[in-house]
């Protein structure tokens, strides 16, 4: 049994070369408006349709998760060394569990994140990983560009309408 991903794309040869280097292989399939990917580790099944536009993100992230955080730093140097900019989270408390990990993005705005869970804990997070926050917190947090620096203020403008 395999699971199955399919991720509405706008730029499909981008996106092609995005998930060959994330997941280290080359696609099974490629049409003029279609890609899949069949990958054994993990049992994915994922593919890439081609769609005029693509707004909203209906999806929160996706991930995978390592056994451990060797794994997670073999897969970060990997892609940065493949030119990607990897946002590390190491010993944050997300969705019950303290975890290492860090995050990439794909052409569209999608957040993969390669994950080691250390331990389970009892509150959903207390630290500022994206994974555990709402869209709209995301995207606040991915405009103030603070979302993984811990200790950083907040400032807010507030422009008076009234003049």
């Amino acid at each position: 049994m395999k699971m199955h991903v399919g991720v509405n794309v706008t730029n499909l040869m981008e996106s092609i070369e995005f998930y060959k280097k994330v997941f280290n292989a080359e696609p099974v399939k490629v049409k003029s408006d279609y890609a899949k990917f069949l990958l054994d580790d993990p049992g994915l099944n994922f593919t890439l349709n081609l769609k005029g536009q693509v707004s909203g993100n209906q999806v929160g992230h996706f991930g995978f998760q390592v056994n451990s955080l060797e794994e997670v730093l073999q897969h970060k140097e990997r892609l940065e060394k493949l030119g990607f900019f990897a946002r590390e989270e190491m010993d944050v408390t997300c969705c019950y569990a303290t975890q290492d990990k860090f995050w990439v993005t794909d052409p569209n705005g999608n957040e993969w994140e390669f994950f080691y869970k250390k331990t389970d804990v009892e509150d959903m997070h207390n630290n500022d990983s994206v994974c555990c926050k709402s869209t709209v917190e995301q995207k606040d947090e991915q405009l103030n560009a603070s979302c993984c620096t811990p200790n950083v203020q907040k400032v807010e403008l507030v422009v008076d309408s009234s003049k």
